[in-house]
């Protein structure tokens, strides 16, 4: 399975208008869980980031399905004009590690 993790931050005034651009998301067929999330921050360290987008995907080719359905980029047409930064990483969960070396 694939994690797909993706970090916003957005200026407060656009918090919302990026939240309801990112959900747009959740209506793609092919994950297996997507959720958008707003950032509780309650690390002491890292509260730098607004919103959260976690996504679970069979395969890479699912993932692949999702970035190319036209709802990603109407997505992306709403979210980037108002987003700051954004990080992404994907991982494959079956190499990750799970318990210590």
């Amino acid at each position: 399975m694939i994690r797909h993790i993706v970090f916003f931050t957005v200026q407060e005034e656009h918090l919302e208008e990026v939240r309801a651009g990112l959900s747009i998301l959740t209506a793609i067929p092919h994950a297996r869980l997507l959720e958008i999330g707003t950032n509780v921050k309650t690390d002491q360290l890292g509260t730098e980031i607004d919103l959260v987008v976690y996504g679970e995907f069979d395969d890479e080719a699912a993932l692949a399905a999702y970035k190319a359905h036209p709802d990603y980029q109407r997505s992306i047409e709403r979210v980037r004009p108002l987003r700051e930064k954004r990080i992404a990483a994907d991982y494959d969960s079956r190499a990750a590690v799970t318990r210590p070396l």
